[in-house]
Parts: C-alpha cells; structure tokens; sequence
C-alpha cells in the first residue's frame, strides 16, 4: 500500500503513543477530584497545559481541550454567534472551509443568521477588498481557514486581522488544523483557533481550541467547568499529554520535515505536468504538503477509485466532505466545474519514500492512460 493522504490522517509517533500509554497507566485520578490522586492528575494536566501554552505563546487559560478540531471549530462558531447575537447575526466566511466549518455556518443561518462568502482570487487567497465591503457593524464573526484542506492555499491571516480590528464586536476564527507543524503560525490578532494533533502525527480523538483572553462563547456542552467553564467533561490527561509530545515533535522537526516535503512536490509537479490532461490546481504558493489535481474528462472519485484498486490511497475534497459534489475550493480557484468535479488532492509527509514516489507515478500511469483512452 502506497499511503498519500497525509491530511486525512497521519499515523501516531511512537514517542506519542508511548506519552500517551505513560500517562494513562500511572496518573488514575480525575483532575477535578480533590483527594490525593486527583491532585497529582491536576497537577500534571496544569504542567502540560502550560507546556502546550509555552509551545504556542498563548497563556495556559486560552486553551480548550475538544474531541476534535470539527468540536473546536463547532464551539468557536456557535459559541460566538450565539453569545453575540445581541450585537448582530451576520457572519463572513469562505467558499474554501472544512465542513466542520461550513456545516456550523449553515446551521446557523437556518436559525436566522445571515452568511456571506468573501471571493476567491485565482491564487486561491481570499480577496481582501472584498472583505472589507462585506463587513458590517452588525458583523459578529469572521471564519478562515489558515490553509485550505484541498488546495493547500496560505491565507493572510494577519492581514485579516488587521482589517477585522476596524470592528471592535466582530471575532475571528481561524481553523489552523492544516497548518500546524507545516508553516509557523501565530495566535497574534485572532480571537479563537483550532486545530487537531492526528493531523501531526498525534492521536485521534483529541483537539484543541485557543480562545483569546476576554472572548466569551456560549458553550454547547453544559454540565461540570472541567478544566475550563467553556467545555464540560472529564479532562483527558493522557491525550493532553500526547497532544504535548506531537506538537513538540512537530515543530522541532519544521525546517527539516518541509524541506524533504518540498522536494517531493516539486518531482510530482514535474513528473504529473507532462500530461496533456493533468491540471495542477494547487497555487504555487500552497504548502507543499498538498498535490490537488484534475485530470481532463475524468471524475476525480473515478481515478481516486482507480488508484486504490492499484493500492494507492489519495483522496476527494477531505475525509469530511459529501461525496459526488464538485469541490468547492477548486472552483472557487478555477471558476470551472467540469476541473472541480475532476479533481483529487495527494498529500506528502517526510515519511514519504522515493519508492513510494516511484510506485504512485506508475499506478497514475497506468490509471491515467486506462481513464483518459
């Protein structure tokens, strides 16, 4: 099996998994427990919590612990908007969101708010002028991604920020869950984040939020305040301790991760460009962990179907998308629905081998001149 889908999921380190197992065995208190061992689990959950803190120059009480980055992403936008809602119900996001994102938003507007979607430029950024028209003092809340899950397009989020700033009750949210550990990020000018450590090599079933001192969301999970009043539940010591671990591991190994990343999309870009009917839809300026492609006349299920009968794992849009739909990030790039129903999207990791690289130009190859005859 040649695995490139990377930003669906990535398999756990095992220094990870191994904090985790660590963790889990000899801390069996409840944090919020006031006896001895709860103290300890307390204690440790604190000393992680500013760890993490200390690795994202945040302060320890901005950050949320979730299931998810789809939790995270769910709590920020709704929490916002329904703690807002006193100052206006219109939100501004983009046609490029995680469903996560998107799925929150539309959920909102059938409860009466109002959402806009600020353009796309060619190169994938949104257009910055066209978000300035679209802000409004009943504006509560602005949504981007830092990068795009399909395309891999960098957003200027500082630039963002600084035009968001004009408009004292408007937040925003930025979804980082494809940026961490692949370009640095910075929680500077943003009101909350999220973001999802399976993603670098953590483990599932873990996410967080960063919630900026002084924003208040209403929570969706009501019950005891946990290790924050935003998010009730038992805090989960162990995977806030791998959670730990991958960032550590993740932003250690940045410089030297990405370079080899690189190096791998620049062969594939190469190699795939001599294809008359290859389109490469991934800007040039998109992390190079993320290959989105369309091949002419060919639905983009079609040759992800026909690369997995080949053993070769890529995919459609992200895990979390329905299925049969054009991408809504690629054509919101290419204004092209025939490209956008015919894309797929390859994702790189520094695990990636020449041989894996070998295997997939020859099973696209293969699927290519089968598909495209």
């Amino acid at each position: 099996m040649i695995y490139l889908d990377y930003s669906a999921n990535t398999p756990v380190h095992p220094t990870v998994l191994q904090r985790f197992c660590e963790i889990e065995q000899h801390f069996c208190g409840n944090p919020n427990s006031t006896h001895a061992a709860g103290r300890e689990a307390k204690q440790k959950m604190d000393h992680i919590t500013a760890s993490i803190a200390d690795l994202l120059s945040v302060r320890p009480e901005e950050i949320i612990y979730t299931s998810s980055a789809s939790e995270a992403n769910n709590l920020a936008i709704k929490g916002i908007a329904h703690f807002g809602r006193h100052v206006g119900k219109h939100m501004i996001s983009t046609p490029l969101e995680h469903s996560s994102a998107s799925g929150a938003l539309t959920a909102l507007q059938e409860r009466g708010y109002e959402i806009d979607l600020v353009d796309i430029k060619r190169d994938g950024t949104i257009d910055l002028e066209h978000l300035r028209e679209l802000l409004r003092k009943d504006t509560v809340l602005v949504a981007v991604c830092a990068v795009d899950s399909e395309l891999g397009t960098i957003q200027p989020i500082p630039e963002i920020a600084e035009i968001i700033k004009e408009y004292p009750d408007c937040r925003l949210h930025v979804d980082a869950t494809q940026a961490i550990g692949k370009l640095p990020v910075s929680f500077q000018g943003i009101d909350t984040m999220s973001f999802a450590p399976h993603k670098f090599y953590g483990l599932n079933g873990s996410g967080i939020l960063l919630k900026r001192k002084g924003v208040i969301l209403e929570p969706m999970i009501h019950g005891g305040a946990s290790t924050t009043i935003y998010r009730s539940g038992t805090p989960a010591l162990a995977l806030a301790g791998a959670a730990e671990t991958a960032l550590q591991l993740a932003l250690s190994g940045y410089s030297e991760n990405t370079q080899i990343v690189r190096n791998w999309n620049r062969v594939l870009r190469e190699k795939l460009s001599t294809y008359p009917d290859v389109e490469i839809n991934s800007p040039e300026k998109s992390i190079p962990h993320i290959l989105n492609l369309s091949v002419s006349g060919v639905k983009g299920t079609a040759f992800q179907q026909a690369l997995d009968a080949q053993g070769v794992c890529v995919s459609v849009k992200s895990a979390c998308s329905v299925i049969n739909t054009p991408s809504r990030a690629v054509f919101a790039v290419s204004r092209n629905r025939k490209t956008a129903m015919a894309s797929w999207r390859i994702s790189l990791s520094h695990l990636t081998t020449q041989q894996e690289i070998d295997g997939f130009l020859a099973a696209f190859d293969h699927c290519y001149k089968e598909l495209t005859k």
